[in-house]
């Protein structure tokens, strides 16, 4: 089109579209103000008609640019309704780059640019901020004092100029807001203000709440609310506040509103305000002054400027200045001050200047941000107020003025109301506003209570508002898109602020058609505006990034997870991008969510499969979080994402992860972020416990937890919460019903938010510990507290420290203790102010392990009964006054403790104490330490409560005995510690204590006794009774002491251990609780020294004498065991010295034999000469009583005795690690050989060398030694194990001999007390080279008896045992030889049969295992031929071939083999044919057996063949071959003619249905057969059948396995028919198949009599089954081992009457076992003697069965292991075994691997019994060296 065409056209288009937006002024009235916000709109001429208004503005708009035009071009055609005819030329011809014009012939000049900027407007944030004049610069230029004094005399009339300039701009710019579309009417109405609180001691008022709430009843009480900010008393110094808030909670309105206000006259303090945004601020690149900031880009004076800043300086204290968005605030400030306005400084350094007063000093500063880092620019004393969104009250509010002038007002209330969720999400104002805008388009569609499901998260909320928002009824995918591009583009780089370039046309008309963006006008520095776009929230920036991830196609989705995170810090101030993501995560979940599906892909134009593709990727990044550890922070955004997804299954994910103990610290948390909490652990099964401690809490969110069952625990730690708070929580307290422990400190409640909490408590009986320590409560609120304990009866803890108490107050509190029956302690000390309850009758049982066991009367009495702790200590009561108390407290049958420390007692008051409490009944223990000043009283339960205690043991007798640790009833513990005692107090303190008549322990430790008071000592214990213990430590007492002490063993019942330890001066005399029980009685029998013990031996019981670190000089020995000589045994003796000489070791040595009780003697960590071992081997010629002598490392030494009416045994030495060499070995064993029955000795560990160990075995046959001998680790070599070959024939009773010489270094000679008839020889890594075999073979030849040699990794190659196997020639007798080396599993079957040819005897037993690199011979000597394998090798051997010279040797060779085994071997065809050639001539082969092996289908032909001859075979092992059913059928040859065959083995085979019928043909002539063995052949009913048919045939048949075979109720109930016709069957074996009850019915009816073994596991055994078997089998007298695992039993455990007598073996695994039948098991296991293993594993048992089976173990005397792994089996119950485990000695392990059973006492029950094992591998104990 030409220009003239093209100029033609548009005026016409022109024309065209003034007529059509003529119709509209109001719609293109608000989209001048969206393009052109710095326009004033009522500047316009009002006499001009509306053609002329409409074509002045559309001028104004066309002279904007290209892209407003193009932009506002879109909006038209998008918005209104627009012919087709006028659409399309305007499309074509304005939506387009190329069609816009240089100049429009409109008929009116554009207007100059100074018009359009009269009264200019500017602003980040939805509503606009600042005012802006005509550029005129207020930099940095001189100001001359003549220019100066002209103005003087107009200085105060500019001023008030310009401050009504500054409100008239004000009030125009908030009186002239627009709709939007889409918005009712009430939209910008609805301001309802935010909870607002204080958080710094700076509140402008005194007020008990600290949290400023306002009325949200009053018509306008907001104002009251918002200008408290401004009521601080502060006169002097900067005034600043900052308003801390998180997103969405409108800080931005806030601001706006103050500016509102401000215009309104309603802040009449400020003469004038400033609002700043950051967001804006930081686009501005140059240095400032406060005057440019001011006027260049705020709103300039009309002159005068230096004048107008001159008075603001002198009239600061009516200047607020508001900076909104402090947290974007980009670029730092330097740390040195401003200097003054001159100054151009960065933005935020204005605003350090203004804060520190170093700039407009005394001017207000009002800030806000998010929380979480602020800059360091902020003075400290600044106010913190906290905007929190709003609580219930405020919500509904905001929703009734939303819709004040509606409808559906009321409608839109109810679905608040009934919505708890939506409640919860309208917290957040922003979030309220948005919900508002749906329901304002849903309700006139929707019937009641859908429009709010609608809405279930915040994400849906921004779905349904752009749904419902778009342009007639539908949106535009492509829009969507872009418009999503540019938020994430922006969110990326940090940009919030667009320009107009930054957006495409139809992306901005798009925007503005929706209300999704608002326009402002920008400065980015003085003189430079220009129009900036942004979305109206930050939060829908991100909506929109998060969109377009999820939808745009240009998003790798695999890139979705990198946009998956969870931010807890807060973003560096010297960061130069913006955290503008942190929501992101957020709306990316909420997207991810089911529901938003079809949204996704209507904007994605893509299917819902690549939508879903998409979304799984999110959820994929969500669960890898969900399952990680995380900080507080962090826990409450992924709450919030996980939320928003609407998937239970990810919910229940993190719920279980969480762990136990939850905390949250020093972050702010919302009612929203709470919600949020509360939702996922919703989905959570086990309890948790959440600290909240130092966090900024919204004062209503409490009621988020509401309903919450999943808090056991709940604590707030928090200056900041206060009565609002309190009472917030007060109505969530009784709907969390698991709550157990309630903790509230620190916080600045008053009495009346505690008077709430306290209405609050009656209805939580469950809390079991309430704290509200350090809350700054009063006496009365104190009391009030105290007042509910009667209404929480299973309450266990009250703290109240850290409060204000009087004393009359706490005067009260001991009242209220001591007459409440519930209260057991009253701690009063310091700080401290804690109640301790006694739980009531009912929960004491389950605080006990064992409640079942032990609930009866008598606990309830125990329960109930409650004692009373007092403290008096910090007093003055001196010596009378703790006398008088002492005395006073006996007779208080309600206290417990009475702690009289730091009273001034002396060492004579200590008299009068121990006298005024020797008659006291109740005492358990007296403390006294005058050096500490500790003097504390602690006394026992009434003696009515003792007797329930003895009732409740008495119940256990069976069970358990008493531990040595427990005291008797009525015991006493007497501790008078570090109270400088002397021997010449001694007499007086034994006339004080005499009269006690329950003293036990008595404790002088730590006074000046010296050996003065120990000789007076011993001579006044008699007096003092019986005794259970008696501490002397620390008492300055020499040896000579010791030995005093020793001879009370003669002269005290009591005494029965004695305890020294030198270097601690550690000096104790202990007694035996079993001792004392037996001597209550009467007297000890006077006994002589070394007296037979034969009508007492029953009650003797070990006394010991301990000495630790002592000088042991002989002299000092000689006294020792004369002392010892007179004491009553047994007796064990314990001495520990640094080093023993030999002079010492003799003395004590020759003076054992004059100490006939003495049971033990040991020299632990005492360092004895190398001269040693041979004084003590001497010992057992020189000492008949010795029995062990153990000697290690010569440094440890044991010797054990036999006692004096004991038969002489056998003796034992071990001298192990004693540096033994060559020089030691004749004189050791001249001495060892004096000994008549030497069982075993071990001398590893020590130096003897190849030379010793030759000298060794040259003696060997003159030592006496019956059982072993152990030379390991003596550094010996292959010489050495040689030598032992060549010896081994001179000793003949050596049975066995085993040498290792690897890094395990054994070296084992075992012995008989007989002449053995063989000898086994095992030689492991001894690296034989080829000059060793023919030694070998020597030695080998010399034995005149039948021996057996194991070769295991010897070096013996191929060449070398041919070698050996060819030398070896003996002149009659067996010879086995099994050797283990890597090649044997690489040789192959033919090679190894090619050694054997060279063999020197006739080899009977041939086995080949390639897998274990392993090959078996058995040699028979002296060679001989069988006649029929002549012949045979004659007729059809042919010599000229290698193969059959081959077979001709093999055939002389083995012309006797009687055994040929092939395992996992590779079977070539050159070998089955060998084979096929071999076989026939063996006329004595009885077994063959080939398993785990390949063969080709040509050799299993070889093979058939070949044994089809051998008719004499007795048993056949085929099983768990690789044959294939062909290769099967093809063996099925080999039964033919079998009638001798007696074991078959078939197991693993494809038997179908063709081989099997087969195969029973066969099986019916093996009249023979005892053992068939088919498991896992999978046979089925149709097999079963088939050999049911044929066991009849089969009468010599013992045992038959069928396991795994698929047999069902048909196929077994044939079966049992037929097994009760075997009459000699001694093992079943039928596990694994689904033969249910009807099966075991019928075994259980033809019992064989004979049977042995019965493996029923896993055959669908129910109690019906079980129970008949179990009758069948009681009584029968070979029974030997009995399997049921696997079956689901129940109450049908095996029951017995007359018991098993064999029985060793019964596993009962995974039987759904459980403690109903625990006492029946027990009586049936008890009538099996012979029992050596039971397993229980993976049933439901629990502390009543392990009681039951605790108590039946001592009598079992047989058993050896019981696996109790995976039950229900907890501490209680894991005691009472380890009880009945000690009873029984012959058990080694029981296994209790996943049981509920803590950690810690698992710990401490494994080192009181090791035999307990939990480990998940079993590891059982080996036996005890010596038996």
């Amino acid at each position: 089109m030409d220009p003239v065409s093209l100029q033609l056209g548009t005026k016409n288009l022109w024309s065209l579209l003034v007529r059509l937006l003529s119709k509209d002024p109001q719609w293109l009235n608000a989209k001048v103000k969206f393009f052109l916000p710095k326009m004033d709109l009522s500047s316009r001429n009002k006499a001009e008609d509306a053609t002329q208004g409409v074509m002045l503005q559309l001028n104004r708009l066309h002279t904007q640019g290209q892209a407003t035009w193009q932009a506002f071009i879109h909006c038209v055609c998008m918005e209104l309704d627009v012919p087709l005819d006028l659409e399309v030329p305007l499309l074509s011809t304005w939506g387009h780059g190329d069609g816009f014009p240089s100049q429009l012939e409109t008929g009116e000049e554009s207007q100059p640019e100074s018009q359009l900027h009269h009264g200019e407007s500017w602003s980040c944030g939805a509503g606009g901020g600042g005012l802006k004049r005509p550029h005129q610069s207020c930099g940095s230029s001189p100001r001359p004092k003549q220019c100066r004094k002209q103005q003087l005399g107009g200085y105060e009339e500019l001023a008030k100029r310009y401050l009504q300039l500054l409100r008239s701009s004000a009030q125009q710019r908030y009186g002239s807001r627009t709709r939007r579309p889409g918005q009712p009417l009430a939209f910008h109405q609805a301001y309802i203000p935010p909870i607002l609180q204080w958080s710094r001691a700076t509140a402008p008022f005194n007020t008990q709440e600290g949290a400023i709430l306002g009325d949200p009843k009053a018509e306008d009480g907001t104002e009251a609310s918002i200008l408290d900010l401004f009521n601080t008393k502060a006169d002097k110094g900067p005034r600043v506040t900052v308003l801390l808030g998180k997103a969405g909670m409108g800080k931005t309105t806030l601001a706006h509103r103050l500016c509102q206000k401000w215009a309104d006259g309603q802040l009449d303090r400020f003469q004038a305000l400033f609002l700043f945004e950051f967001c804006q601020l930081n686009l501005i690149t140059e240095f400032l002054t406060l005057p440019q900031l001011l006027f260049d880009l705020y709103l300039s004076p009309e002159a005068g400027p230096d004048l107008v800043f001159q008075y603001l300086e002198e009239n600061a204290k009516g200047v607020l200045l508001i900076f909104d968005g402090l947290d974007q605030a980009l670029h730092p400030h330097s740390s040195k001050d401003t200097a003054g306005p001159e100054a151009p400084s960065p933005a935020l350094a204005l605003f350090s200047g203004l804060c520190k007063g170093t700039l407009l000093p005394g001017c207000w500063v009002l800030a806000t941000s998010r929380p979480g880092k602020l800059p360091d620019c902020l003075p400290t004393e600044a106010a913190m107020v906290h905007m929190w969104g709003f609580d219930r009250p405020r919500v509904e509010e905001y929703v009734g003025r939303f819709f004040s002038n509606q409808p559906w007002q009321e409608a839109a209330l109810a679905e608040l109301r009934e919505n708890r969720h939506l409640q919860s999400m309208c917290a957040v104002p922003a979030v309220c506003q948005v919900t508002c805008l749906c329901l304002y388009h849903l309700l006139p569609s929707s019937s009641p209570g859908q429009s709010a499901a609608l809405l279930p998260t915040v994400t849906q909320n921004y779905v349904q508002m752009v749904s419902t928002l778009g342009p007639r009824g539908h949106l535009l995918p492509e829009s969507l898109l872009g418009l999503s591009g540019v938020a994430l583009r922006g969110l990326e780089t940090g940009k919030v602020i667009f320009s107009v370039g930054d957006i495409p046309p139809p992306m901005m008309a798009f925007g503005a058609a929706l209300g999704l963006l608002t326009s402002f006008c920008i400065c980015t520095g003085p003189g430079h505006q220009e129009t900036g776009y942004a979305f109206t929230h930050l939060s829908l920036q991100e909506f929109f990034a998060a969109l377009h991830l999820m939808a745009s196609p240009e998003v790798d989705k695999n890139a979705l997870a990198h946009y998956v995170t969870l931010s807890s810090r807060w973003v560096l101030r010297t960061k130069a991008r913006l955290g503008l993501l942190d929501h992101l995560p957020t709306f990316l979940a909420g997207l991810a969510s089911r529901a938003c599906c079809p949204f996704l892909s209507h904007v994605a134009q893509r299917d819902e499969v690549w939508v879903g593709a998409r979304q799984a990727e999110v959820m994929q990044a969500l669960r890898k979080l969900a399952t990680r550890r995380l900080t507080g922070p962090k826990v409450v955004a992924l709450c919030h994402c996980v939320g928003e997804t609407q998937e239970p299954e990810l919910a229940s994910l993190m719920a279980q992860s969480l762990p136990c103990h939850l905390s949250f610290h020093n972050f702010p948390l919302t009612y929203a972020d709470l919600a949020s909490l509360n939702n996922i652990l919703g989905h959570r099964n086990a309890p948790i416990q959440l600290d909240f401690e130092g966090c900024p809490l919204e004062p209503h969110c409490p009621e988020a937890l509401a309903g919450c069952k999943q808090v056991e625990n709940l604590s707030f730690k928090s200056r900041k919460c206060g009565d609002a708070f309190a009472e917030a929580l007060s109505r969530s307290l009784p709907t969390m019903g698991s709550l157990k422990k309630l903790g509230l400190a620190g916080s600045k409640i008053t009495a009346q938010g505690i008077g709430r909490l306290v209405q609050a408590l009656p209805l939580c009986p469950q809390l079991e510990e309430v704290s509200f320590q350090d809350n700054q409560l009063k006496d009365g609120v104190l009391l009030n507290i105290v007042e509910v304990l009667p209404c929480l009866p299973r309450l266990q803890k009250l703290d109240l420290s850290r409060n204000s108490v009087s004393m009359s107050t706490l005067l009260c509190l001991t009242k209220v203790a001591i007459t409440s029956p519930a209260v057991r302690m009253l701690q009063v000390r310091e700080a401290d102010l804690i109640f301790l309850l006694s739980p009531p009758t009912e929960t004491a049982a389950e605080l006990q392990g064992a409640s079942d066991l032990q609930g009866n009367a008598s606990q309830r009495k125990e329960a109930q009964s409650r004692s009373l702790a007092l403290s008096l200590s910090g007093n003055q009561l001196d010596n009378e006054g703790c006398r008088l108390m002492a005395e006073a407290a006996a007779q208080l049958d309600i206290t417990r403790n009475l702690d009289l420390s730091d009273n001034g007692l002396s060492v004579d008051g200590v008299y009068g104490v121990l006298s005024a409490v020797s008659m006291c009944q109740t005492l358990a223990e007296l403390h006294i330490s005058l050096l500490h000043k500790t003097v504390v009283l602690t006394f026992a339960p009434k003696q009515e409560e003792q007797g329930g205690i003895q009732e409740r043991a008495a119940l256990h007798d069976g069970l358990m005995r008493q531990m040595p640790c427990e005291l008797p009833p009525h015991s006493t513990r007497i501790r008078l510690t570090h109270c400088g005692l002397q021997a010449k107090h001694l007499a007086q303190l034994c006339r004080a204590l005499g009269g006690s008549c329950h003293l036990s322990h008595l404790d002088f430790s730590g006074n000046a006794l010296g050996d003065e008071g120990a000789a007076q000592l011993a001579q006044l214990l008699p007096g003092l009774g019986t005794l259970q213990s008696l501490n002397l430590s620390e008492n300055g007492l020499s040896l000579d002491s010791v030995f005093i002490l020793t001879q009370c063993f003669s002269t005290l019942q009591w005494l029965f251990h004695l305890e020294v330890n030198s270097e601690n001066q550690h000096i104790v005399l202990r007694g035996d609780r079993r001792g004392r029980d037996q001597l209550a009685g009467g007297p000890l029998p006077e006994f002589p020294a070394g007296a037979q013990f034969s009508a007492f031996d029953q009650h003797c019981i070990l006394r010991s004498v301990c000495l630790r670190q002592c000088l042991l000089e002989p002299l000092s020995l000689t006294h020792l065991c004369e002392t010892l000589e007179k004491c009553p045994g047994p007796l064990e003796v314990k001495l520990s010295c640094e080093v023993l000489s030999d002079q010492s070791l003799e003395t004590l040595l020759n003076h054992l034999p004059r100490i006939p009780q003495l049971s033990l003697l040991q020299l632990s960590e005492t360092r004895l000469s190398p001269r040693s071992p041979l004084l003590l081997a001497d010992l057992f010629s020189l000492c008949p009583q010795v029995q062990k002598v153990d000697l290690r490392s010569l440094y440890h030494t044991t010797l054990h005795f036999r006692s004096s009416e004991e038969q002489k045994g056998e003796y034992c030495g071990r001298f192990t690690d004693c540096a033994l060499s060559r020089v030691h070995v004749e004189p050791l064993c001249w001495l060892l050989s004096k000994c008549e029955d030497l069982n075993q000795l071990d001398l590893s560990a020590n130096l003897l060398g190849d030379d010793g160990l030759q000298c060794l075995l040259e003696c060997l046959p003159q030592l006496p030694i019956s059982a072993s001998l152990d030379l390991s680790h003596n550094s010996i070599s292959v010489e050495g194990a040689l030598c032992l070959v060549k010896t081994l024939p001179s000793c003949p009773r050596v049975r066995e001999a085993s040498v290792n010489l690897g890094s395990e270094q054994s070296f084992w000679i075992h012995f008989s007390r007989e002449e053995e008839a063989g000898k086994t020889l095992r030689l492991s890594q001894c690296s034989f080279r080829p000059e060793h075999v023919p030694r070998l073979a020597t030695g080998l030849n010399q034995a005149l008896k039948p021996t057996a040699l194991t070769l295991t990794q010897c070096c013996l190659g191929l060449k070398q045992l041919t070698v050996l196997l060819s030398l070896v020639r003996w002149p009659v007798g067996l010879f086995n030889l099994r050797v283990e080396e890597p090649w044997v599993g690489k040789a192959g079957v033919l090679a190894l049969l090619e050694v054997c040819t060279q063999a020197s005897g006739n080899i009977t037993e041939i086995s080949i295992a390639e897998a274990q690199q392993q090959l078996c011979l058995q040699l028979e000597f002296p060679r001989q031929e069988n006649p029929e394998a002549v012949a045979l090798r004659l007729a059809h051997c042919d010599l000229g071939t290698h193969h059959n010279l081959l077979v001709w040797q093999l055939m002389e060779t083995c012309a006797r083999l009687r055994q040929l085994s092939l395992s996992q071997v590779n079977l070539c065809d050159t070998s089955s044919l060998l084979l096929q050639s071999l076989l026939p001539s063996l006329s004595e082969l009885k077994t063959f057996r080939l398993t785990c092996s390949c063969v080709r289908s040509e050799g299993l032909a070889h093979l058939t063949s070949g044994l089809s001859h051998c008719l004499h075979l007795e048993e056949l092992d085929l099983s768990n071959n690789q044959f294939g059913e062909e290769g099967t059928r093809v063996l099925m040859g080999v039964l033919e003619g079998k009638c001798w065959l007696k074991r078959l083995d078939l197991s693993h085979l494809p038997l179908g249905g063709s081989i099997l019928a087969v195969l029973t043909q066969r099986l019916r002539h093996m009249t023979l057969l005892q053992s068939l063995r088919l498991s896992h052949n999978q046979i089925g009913d149709t097999g079963a059948q088939l050999l049911a048919a044929v066991l009849p045939w089969l009468p010599e048949l013992r045992k038959i396995d069928l396991s795994g075979n698929g047999i069902g109720p048909a196929g077994g109930a044939r079966l049992a028919e037929s097994l009760a016709l075997c009459r000699h069957l001694e093992q079943l074996m039928l596990g694994c198949n689904a033969l249910g009850d009807a099966t075991a019915l019928g075994l259980a009816q033809g019992l064989p009599r004979h049977l042995r073994i019965l493996h029923l596991p896993s055959s669908r055994l129910g109690p019906e089954g079980a129970l008949s078997l179990s009758q069948a089998l009681d009584g029968c007298p070979y029974v030997e081992e009995v399997s049921l695992a696997e079956n689901s039993l129940a109450r049908g455990i095996p029951q017995f009457c007359q018991g098993l007598p064999l029985l060793r073996r019964i596993d009962l695994v995974s039987c759904d076992i459980d403690d109903r039948t625990a006492k029946p098991l027990a009586a049936s296991l008890l009538l099996c003697p012979a029992l050596e293993e039971i397993l229980l594993s993976w049933n439901v048992l629990g502390d009543e069965a392990a009681a039951e089976l605790a108590r039946v173990l001592p009598q079992m005397g047989r058993l050896k292991r019981m696996d109790l792994e995976k039950n229900r089996i907890t501490a209680c119950g894991a005691w009472l075994l380890a009880e009945g485990l000690a009873q029984g000695s012959g058990i080694q392990v029981i296994r209790l691997w996943n049981n509920p059973i803590p950690p810690n006492t698992v710990q401490r029950l494994q080192r009181q019994e090791p035999r307990l094992d939990f480990a998940f591998f079993d590891k059982q104990p080996k036996a005890p060296w010596g038996t």
